[in-house]
């Protein structure tokens, strides 16, 4: 069936940049929509980056300017490259391809940490 495998992630001071890359393998043809999501200790999972199938890229406030996502459908790649990182960038990060995890189709997993620390 579907997987997708988070890396990337790790411990980085304020200021700093990481990549996340997701890729998928399995049943998925062909990616539509791509999403990022994460989620801090004690809150709830939430949506951090999202792009369409027409490229269009969307961005939650907190992390608009800085983080952008990318995809590469030949790869069935999502990349998250996160920029100026602060420290309530702090989480565990998830992706999402064609809202498979969202609907409930594929467990979210404990996805790649990302820790923002001086």
């Amino acid at each position: 069936q579907v997987q997708f495998v988070e890396s990337g992630g790790g411990l980085v001071q304020p200021g700093g940049s990481l990549r996340l890359s997701c890729v998928a393998s399995g049943s998925i043809v062909s990616i539509r929509a791509c999403y990022w999501y994460r989620q801090a200790p004690g809150k709830q999972r939430g949506l951090v980056a999202w792009i369409g199938s027409d490229g269009y890229a969307n961005y939650a406030d907190s992390v608009k300017g800085r983080f952008t996502i990318s995809r590469d459908n030949a790869k069935k790649t999502v990349y998250l490259q996160m920029n100026s990182l602060k420290p309530e960038d702090t989480a565990n990060y998830y992706c999402d391809l064609n809202e498979v995890r969202h609907l409930g189709l594929m467990n979210w997993g404990q996805g790649t940490q990302v820790t923002v620390s001086s």
